[in-house]
């Protein structure tokens, strides 16, 4: 069966949870690597957070964001529709610690048409646009102190700044880092002293910055070159989860930060 490995995320157990977008599974990896089946479904998931009651949300391409209960293996509607308008296609999260939920609407978007969102969904069900007008928005994280959104601009090939206001909206947004070659970043994590980790598909590359935006390192993929998204986690949570989607691998890279 062709996979298409996406959202990496860390269950409340430690386990490694994907997505695989086109047979619309969620994947469990154990301590031993071996993968079972959480859910599949009639959807499109890419990006997978697991929220703090241990509910997964999902963020599909096709249906919205949804919830999962892993216990059954039941999918939900959270957020089908911004409001009268259909979205895009969904891509990535991330969440707040106060709830807030961070989500990008991709779609086809790009330089030649940047009309990509990046919306915020409060825990009483408000929705709020963070930013439009983006060419490709893709893989998103908060800074340590959450003042601060970093979104991967696929189609831009570039990680942009938003400084986020009181009130959760953005301001005085730039260009974070510039990249240069293979199809533009996808996925983006954020460690524990704010250091930044760019998945770059095309490369088989994930590019390593401190909170400065200033270069770390590089890791390259001992597989193919499709790296598409990473995430945090082990005992101590310097193990970073590296998705690579052009044979459907998970890479380990243990790091010496922080």
């Amino acid at each position: 069966v062709a996979t298409f490995l996406e959202g990496p995320a860390i269950d409340v157990d430690g386990t490694l949870l994907c997505t695989d977008i086109p047979n619309g599974r969620i994947l469990r990896f154990d301590a031993q690597g071996e993968v079972s089946v959480v859910v599949e479904y009639d959807g499109e998931p890419n990006g997978l957070k697991v929220r703090a009651d241990g509910r997964y949300v999902v963020a599909d391409h096709r249906r919205g964001l949804l919830i999962c209960e892993p216990a059954t293996g039941q999918m939900r509607p959270l957020l089908e529709r911004a409001g009268r308008e259909g979205f895009k296609g969904l891509n990535d999260l991330t969440i707040a610690t106060n709830g807030d939920l961070y989500f990008t609407d991709q779609g086809q978007s790009g330089l030649q048409d940047p009309t990509g969102k990046v919306y915020r969904l409060r825990p009483s069900g408000a929705l709020d646009c963070v930013l439009d007008g983006i060419p490709s928005p893709n893989g998103l994280a908060l800074s340590v102190d959450e003042q601060t959104l970093f979104v991967n601009v696929t189609r831009a090939n570039a990680v942009w700044r938003l400084p986020l206001d009181r009130h959760g909206h953005a301001s005085k947004v730039g260009t974070f880092i510039q990249l240069s070659g293979g199809s533009g970043p996808d996925g983006l994590a954020v460690d524990s002293v704010g250091n930044l980790a760019v998945a770059h598909p095309g490369l088989g590359s994930v590019w390593l910055f401190d909170s400065h935006g200033e270069p770390l390192g590089r890791i390259r993929s001992s597989a193919g070159r499709r790296t598409t998204n990473v995430a945090y986690g082990g005992a101590d949570l310097k193990t970073l989860f590296i998705t690579e989607s052009e044979t459907g691998t998970v890479l380990a890279a243990d790091l010496p930060w922080p």
